[in-house]
């Protein structure tokens, strides 16, 4: 039910960037990598949160360009649902969501999003980051950034 989610501040590049390279950290180097970055960085699970919303609406969100079925419906229904129990998860303990977002990511990432051309996930959160980097950078640059 995306219509029940207020509308958003964009990341800025500087988020984005922040919130991919703790993904791409731990994705590729395991938990080890991001030891103690979420305590050193009180934003970050904020920050993730963003981006997890910004990656599941629209993969989720029903949509009035594909076809409409039962599975579509449920889909929403499933997103909707992820993101409100990382959206409590954040509320209720910031300093340990920002692993579980990140994990929760990875996981959504690799499970419901993958490349078809490329299985390897950290090419595609490589792609997915290029791609956000861009449209925070053209939001920022038209004014629409949340720092301007």
């Amino acid at each position: 039910m995306p219509y029940l989610i207020p509308s958003r501040t964009p990341l800025t590049p500087e988020q984005v960037a922040r919130a991919f390279d703790f993904l791409l950290a731990l994705q590729m180097g395991g938990e080890g990598n991001v030891a103690g970055r979420a305590n050193a960085d009180p934003e970050l699970s904020f920050v993730l949160l963003r981006l997890a919303e910004d990656i599941v609406l629209p993969a989720t969100a029903v949509s009035s360009d594909r076809e409409l079925t039962a599975d579509s419906f449920a889909l929403d229904e499933v997103g909707c649902i992820l993101l409100s129990a990382l959206r409590d998860w954040t509320r209720d303990s910031p300093a340990t969501a920002a692993l579980g977002i990140a994990r929760s990511i990875i996981r959504f990432t690799a499970n419901v999003i993958p490349d078809p051309d490329d299985e390897d996930t950290t090419d595609t959160l490589e792609t997915m980051r290029d791609e956000h980097l861009a449209l925070a950078a053209g939001q920022a640059l038209s004014g629409t950034g949340a720092h301007q």
